[in-house]
Formats: structure tokens, C-alpha cells, sequence
């Protein structure tokens, strides 16, 4: 909170000496990282509940295709390394950030979006031939958990790559500002955390599904 004065001159010539209090209400970055986190918990609950009820039905085929038979744990690695690569290549970003240099960080930025591009349209394409080959969500029980939980995930990745393009632009036009660094730091955290799921799901589901 800080006061400003302003001073208004007449028409005449005559200067009259107006003081006021003005307040700026500056953003309480704190309150911004807390409520980022409270966000977080939040999906933390989420995915909670999409991995207990995978755990219910993960095994419930109804006679169709099993994980072992319909899961390609090779592609899945692939995959896997591309997601935590960008989890570094960001901290790489982040580093920049906090030197003030912008070009570097906004090019580590863009690895990282390529490093997810390329997650997702494996993923999609994971997808697509499971549904060509019968085993589609409305397949079984085990086909619905599985797709909505990697869905889910699939969708907050591809959340975090528009939010990327939107922060891209904003430091491109703004610079790094006290408010883009914030969002930046926000952004790191929900896609870090995002990679501590996919260890998850990678683990619980891929994993114990084609090994087990």
C-alpha cells in the first residue's frame, strides 16, 4: 500500500494543491502460490479417485481383451522419457528466469512444449489403435478405467501445452515481469506435478498391467 499525491493546476494560471490517498493494491504473490497449491490438492483428489477406481475395475475384462494383450509397454517408454525430459528441460527454463534472460528461457520453453507435443500424439496414438483394434472404452470395465484415467491426464497435459503458448507470448510481449515469472513458477509446479502422476500411472497401470 503506498500514497501518491497529485497536483491539479487551474485554468487561470492559479495552482491548487490537491492531496489524496491512493491505493494500489499489489498482488499478493504468496496468496497466489497458496491458492496454486490448494489447486493442486485438488487434482491431487482427482486422480485419487480415477487410480482407486482402476484399482476396482482394472481387472474386470467382461471377455474382452486384457492389459497384457492390448498394452504396448515399449511405446509407453517412449512416451514416459519424452514427459520427464520436458520436466527437466522446464527446470532448465526456470533457471533462465531467475537470471533475467529471456531468450534462453523462452527457448528452453519451447523444447519443453515440443517434449510434450510429442507425448501427446503418442498417446493418441496409443488410443486410436486400441479403438481400431475393438478394445475402445465401451469395450469393459477395465477399457473405461483405463481411458479415463490416462485420458484425464492426457487432457491436463494438453492444458499445460496452451498455457505454455499463452505464457510464450506473454514474456514475449511484457518481458519477464514480477506477473509472468509468477505464472511461470505456477506452471512449473503443475507440470511437474503432472509428471509425478504419469509415474503413476506408468507404474500402476502400464507396469503392473503388462508384467503382472
Amino acid at each position: 500500500m503506498s500514497d501518491m499525491t497529485m497536483t491539479v493546476s487551474g485554468g487561470s494560471g492559479a495552482e491548487e494543491a490537491l492531496r489524496f490517498h491512493v491505493t494500489e493494491d499489489h498482488h499478493p504473490e504468496n496468496a497466489t502460490l497458496l491458492g496454486f497449491w490448494l489447486y493442486l490438492m485438488s487434482d491431487c483428489l482427482i486422480f485419487a479417485c480415477l487410480f482407486a477406481t482402476y484399482g476396482v475395475l482394472g481387472r474386470e475384462y467382461a471377455g474382452g481383451p486384457s492389459a497384457k494383450e492390448v498394452l504396448e509397454l515399449p511405446i509407453v517408454a517412449v512416451n514416459t522419457t519424452l514427459l520427464l525430459l520436458s520436466s527437466i528441460t522446464y527446470g532448465f527454463s526456470v533457471l533462465e528466469m531467475q537470471n533475467n534472460r529471456r531468450g534462453p528461457m523462452m527457448a528452453w520453453l519451447i523444447v519443453t512444449w515440443l517434449l510434450g507435443a510429442g507425448f501427446i500424439a503418442l498417446e493418441l496414438t496409443e488410443f486410436t489403435h486400441l479403438v481400431s483394434i475393438g478394445a475402445g472404452p465401451g469395450r469393459s470395465a477395465f477399457l473405461s478405467s483405463f481411458f479415463t484415467l490416462v485420458g484425464t491426464h492426457g487432457l491436463h497435459v494438453t492444458s499445460g501445452l496452451i498455457w505454455m503458448i499463452v505464457l510464450l507470448v506473454q514474456v514475449g510481449k511484457k518481458g519477464l515481469n514480477a506477473a509472468n515469472k509468477r505464472r511461470l513458477m505456477c506452471l512449473s509446479m503443475f507440470w511437474h506435478f503432472l509428471d509425478v502422476v504419469w509415474v503413476g500411472v506408468f507404474s500402476f497401470v502400464y507396469l503392473m498391467g503388462v508384467l503382472s
